[in-house]
């Protein structure tokens, strides 16, 4: 038992990385607040407070983690918007296009930031060096508009 005693910093180490370690695959933030509260009872344990104060700072850092630290994280992590997410072709719509070779409502060229992509008019046709703007990505064909500066589409 005395051995426990004068390594309890190890013990709280090693408790701080198991529980790190099950964090990273819950991905709850429960296990890394608890991670926080064993870190701020090894700091304890090393500068050589009693046992009872070492499992005090780790309930109370813990706890004090759980109440006020997770939620703000959470809320932190659900504010991101759908924008932030979108990726491969779906971050183009809502791109503004340059026409490159005329578009109708059959076949054309455009060219989306350094890529050019086949394309089709929802509506109208476009001659090359017309701004539009794509609405849509339907297979390996950009569906594209008028581009305009009111459009709710993101450039």
């Amino acid at each position: 038992m005395d051995w426990v005693m004068q390594n309890a910093w190890m013990l709280w180490l090693v408790l701080a990385l198991v529980l790190g370690g099950i964090e990273m695959i819950s991905l709850s933030l429960v296990f890394a607040m608890l991670s926080g509260g064993a870190l701020a009872a090894f700091v304890t344990a090393v500068l050589g407070g009693p046992a009872w104060l070492q499992g005090l700072v780790f309930a109370v850092v813990s706890l004090g983690m759980i109440g006020f630290v997770r939620p703000v994280a959470m809320r932190h992590m659900q504010q991101r918007s759908i924008e932030d997410v979108r990726t491969n072709v779906d971050r183009l719509v809502g791109a503004r296009a340059t026409v490159m070779e005329a578009v109708d409502s059959s076949r054309g060229l455009v060219k989306i930031g350094g890529d050019v992509w086949t394309a089709r008019a929802e509506r109208g046709e476009f001659l090359p060096g017309d701004v539009v703007q794509v609405v849509a990505i339907d297979g390996a064909t950009a569906v594209v508009a008028p581009g305009n500066e009111t459009s709710p589409y993101r450039s």
